[in-house]
């Protein structure tokens, strides 16, 4: 099964809208069907502890996201959307804090519809449709602004974003020190450096360096 890995947020290909799906995409990334897409992105979602990912995320150009599996959440329903498009939404809306895998360390409160209504292909071409309430429908309505290009730290203020980062930073920073004081390595995937440098943009120095091992790096 081919390998999938997540991109940095600056990778112009995370800002930019998804085009429809087709099937005869798939052979010009090396993948033999839906099955085959469906399950490396659920091995790559799962591998970074998350709940959701789309294509784009991984440099990959299908319109087209996985999310769920987790025990806590929907009974553990899992639930892969090919074409995906919200055909309405709720007019009541949540506040919650969401993370996302392009951005680790980063969270922030967004507001959305608690229920919505997706129409979709699943991994075996064939049209569903998805009534959705709670947190698999905001999950999948964080996964459905990748498509449309859009990120989750612009549904926030500038104000609000740089607090934001401000406490992400701070939370490396945290490690920094434990590992410190445990003289203990710690270790993240190679994405993570990207975003620090971007997220710490303008500071001289980064509390990250990559250790001579290709994807890892080593919290100082």
């Amino acid at each position: 099964m081919k390998e999938l890995k997540l991109i940095p947020p600056n990778d112009p290909r995370v800002q930019t809208a998804i085009a429809p799906y087709t099937d005869d995409m798939l052979k010009e990334h090396d993948f033999k069907d839906r099955k085959e897409l469906t399950e490396a992105m659920f091995t790559c979602m799962n591998k970074f502890h998350g709940i959701g990912l789309t294509c784009n995320q991984v440099g990959l150009p299908f319109n087209m996201f996985v999310a769920g599996g987790h025990p806590s959440i929907d009974g553990g329903k899992a639930i892969a959307m090919y074409n995906p498009m919200i055909i309405s939404s709720s007019v009541e809306n949540l506040m919650m804090k969401e993370g996302c895998l392009t951005y680790p360390f980063l969270f922030l409160n967004i507001k959305r519809p608690r229920k919505c209504v997706f129409k979709y292909e699943d991994s075996e071409g064939n049209l569903q449709e998805a009534h959705l309430d709670g947190m698999m429908s905001r999950i999948c309505q964080h996964e459905y602004d990748h498509i449309l290009g859009r990120n989750f730290v612009e549904h926030v203020s500038k104000f609000k974003l740089k607090r934001a980062q401000d406490k992400a930073i701070k939370e490396i920073e945290r490690l920094k020190r434990y590992k410190e004081q445990s003289n203990q390595a710690w270790h993240f995937n190679s994405f993570l450096v990207l975003y620090t440098l971007w997220l710490i943009r303008g500071r001289k120095e980064c509390p990250l360096k990559i250790n001579g091992k290709i994807g890892k790096i080593t919290i100082l």
